[in-house]
């Protein structure tokens, strides 16, 4: 892994000096708290939006941790991503009562509309798609979310203009 800081892309956060200064700073301020890795990760998705394979391996490094633990945490946890996100975030509940209720539809119309699949984000770096489990909003089946707002009841002739209020 050690590799990959060798190589660091310059569109990742590390090779940006702004974002760098907000790594290193996150790591000097939490690198001796326990669960530390935990924290620092917590605070890097938070500030930079994502954590990134170079990101992982500069964290072990400074946290003196295998890049497997780091990487173990960032890959187990779904709150973590390893790629930047669109400015907003439109999730797809695939919970029973949603999928039942027209949620596979609701995605392929998504992804016509959109030209991406899920887990990606559009060119203009608007909008991310996701496909999530249960969110809690069973009697609205089916439910997106967008951003952090829930959206129940959605036919596929609602989401062109969920999408549009969010290219705005």
């Amino acid at each position: 892994m050690l590799n990959v800081l060798e190589q660091i892309p310059a569109t990742d956060p590390l090779a940006i000096p702004e974002q760098r200064v907000v790594i290193d700073q996150i790591l000097a301020e939490n690198k001796d708290l326990p669960g530390a890795v935990m924290v620092v990760l917590n605070e890097l998705q938070s500030r930079i939006g994502y954590i990134s394979a170079p990101m992982e391996a500069y964290v072990a490094q400074r946290l003196r941790v295998p890049v497997s633990q780091v990487h173990g945490v960032v890959s187990f946890y779904s709150f973590f991503t390893t790629s930047p996100r669109g400015k907003h975030t439109i999730k797809f509940c695939m919970g029973t009562a949603c999928y039942v209720g027209g949620a596979p539809q609701l995605i392929e119309k998504a992804r016509q509309a959109l030209g991406i699949e899920p887990g990606q984000t559009t060119k203009d770096g608007l909008i991310t798609m996701e496909v999530c489990r249960c969110v809690g909003a069973c009697s609205q089946a089916p439910v997106v979310m967008v951003d952090e707002e829930i959206h129940g009841r959605i036919r596929p002739n609602k989401l062109p203009q969920i999408f549009r209020r969010c290219q705005e």
